[in-house]
């Protein structure tokens, strides 16, 4: 695999993650509720989930996707209805007012959040065929493993790194003033938008 080819995929999978998602909705709104140090977390389990589609990928799981739809199809739904119980645990919640003291901000551990994001990040099983398709055409066949290896760390590191920078800028205080403000109003609208978001990979 070339250096050029190396670099395509990485900057090919930085702009996907770069586009807005579940995870993004899912990213915002732990950092403004649970803080930066819990959205770090999240943000670990989004990359260890890019690293397991990326891997299923070059193990061969978009092809099995075309040869045996209904398990792409079963996957799908279940992903789509995770969402959806997200979604309405949001809208649920929406109402009731957020402490914003030290003490509760901590009420989601960081283990937790790490295994939240990566179950979040895997509902989706899009990114196995969005990888199968990238790497068809950009990683030869006969690649060697530490490439591979090298390549898999690159897409935990966008992944990652990414959501870092998100939790980051909604951790901070003044959009967290905001979210304050409007906490039904932006709960409900993220609530809405992770249900689209689980209804169109579920029928997409």
């Amino acid at each position: 695999m070339t250096l050029s080819a190396f670099l395509t995929v990485v900057v090919i999978h930085l702009l996907a993650a770069m586009s807005p998602g579940p995870s993004f909705v899912v990213c915002i709104r732990t950092a403004a509720t649970h803080g930066f140090r819990t959205a770090v977390g999240l943000s670990i389990g989004f990359g260890l989930g890019a690293v397991l589609w990326a891997s299923a990928a070059l193990a061969g799981l978009a092809l099995l996707f075309e040869l045996i739809p209904s398990l792409f199809t079963a996957l799908k739904i279940i992903g789509g209805a995770f969402l959806l119980w997200i979604a309405y645990q949001m809208w649920r919640h929406a109402p009731e007012p957020l402490d914003m003291k030290a003490q509760s901000l901590n009420t989601l551990s960081f283990a937790r959040a790490i295994r939240f994001g990566f179950l979040t990040f895997a509902a989706n099983p899009k990114p196995a065929v969005f990888f199968g398709a990238v790497f068809v055409g950009l990683v030869p066949a006969g690649t060697s493993l530490p490439v591979l290896v090298a390549l898999i760390a690159a897409i935990f590191a966008n992944e990652t790194l990414w959501y870092i920078v998100v939790a980051r800028l909604f951790s901070m205080s003044h959009p967290r003033a905001l979210y304050l403000r409007a906490k039904a109003w932006i709960d409900r609208a993220f609530g809405t938008l992770l249900a689209l978001f689980g209804l169109k990979i579920a029928m997409g």
